[in-house]
């Protein structure tokens, strides 16, 4: 019987990830996140789960995998899920999306506001919280007086560490590619040394965002619609099952003609082809004839 303490021992760790295991930690990550691992990823699962292991003082991935399913420690789950997934982001990535934004999106959100409504807007997938600070620096920037309107954006990320990370709004070295002197100038309070200077992002842009910890494969506690989802270079991780059963799930919760917006690589799949219309690059919106809209406003 194995032991799945993981304070059983500090056994030399298992340099050696088999085909075997390797299966076996692709069915979780399949089974809880709908991430596909290919077996051209075993080098880079082995080393990103070491560290799990080292972290645990377990001997071996079999053991890191009982402990992980013994359910004995929830939240191993995030951190198996966070070692598997890639963070790579930055303020602005592919800015013809901020374009149409300005241009397409916004004006008619001005309208709804101007009529009593609300505008919502949601990053699925915010990584450590680039895209979801860059949508609210571009609404600001075209319409200062949007701080005070009803407009919020949700950002959503499976990985806690993240969106830890995300919430402080603070941002330095390569994290903050992307930002031109003028941007920083405009929204960010600037710390430290010259050399290692931390940018710190101003209240009026942070209170135009709230984090959520989500699992885009789980269900969706969020009630009402949104008009404007950003899911940018997130469908690459996961099967054709999967995006297909997002891109449903994306369409009954956008208003009608609402926009989804996708990373450089991703389109929409044929069989959901219906429930989109193409819009511009990596570009979609939802037809304008849809079911009842669901009550409540709860982002959370």
């Amino acid at each position: 019987m194995n032991d799945i303490s993981p304070l059983a021992g500090r056994a030399p760790v298992e340099t050696t990830l088999s085909d075997r295991t390797f299966a076996r930690i692709a069915q979780i990550a399949q089974k809880e996140a709908g991430i596909v691992l290919p077996p051209s990823k075993i080098s880079m699962v082995r080393s990103r789960l070491t560290r799990r292991l080292r972290a645990l003082t377990l001997g071996s991935f079999d053991a890191y995998l009982d402990y992980l399913m013994s359910g004995s420690d929830p939240s191993e789950m995030d951190n198996f899920i966070s070692a598997l997934t890639t963070n790579v982001s930055h303020f602005f990535r592919e800015n013809h999306h901020f374009d149409t934004l300005t241009h397409r999106i916004l004006p008619a959100a001005q309208q709804k506001l101007a009529r009593g409504g609300k505008v919502r807007i949601w990053s699925a997938g915010c990584s450590n919280g680039q895209e979801p600070y860059s949508i609210a620096m571009t609404l600001l920037n075209a319409d200062p007086s949007l701080s005070g309107k009803n407009i919020k954006i949700l950002a959503t990320d499976i990985d806690p560490e993240v969106l830890r990370l995300a919430r402080s709004g603070c941002y330095h070295g390569a994290m903050a590619q992307g930002l031109n002197e003028e941007t920083m100038a405009a929204y960010f309070t600037r710390s430290g040394p010259a050399d290692q200077t931390a940018l710190t992002l101003n209240a009026n842009v942070r209170r135009l965002v709230t984090f959520r910890h989500l699992n885009l494969h789980a269900d969706w506690p969020m009630q009402g619609r949104f008009d404007v989802i950003f899911c940018r270079n997130v469908m690459i991780y996961f099967n054709e099952e999967t995006q297909i059963r997002l891109y449903r799930r994306f369409a009954q919760i956008l208003e009608p003609e609402g926009w989804l917006l996708l990373g450089h690589s991703e389109r929409v799949h044929e069989t959901v082809s219906p429930l989109f219309k193409p819009a511009g690059v990596t570009t979609y919106r939802t037809l304008a004839a849809r079911n009842q809209t669901p009550s409540g406003d709860r982002m959370s």
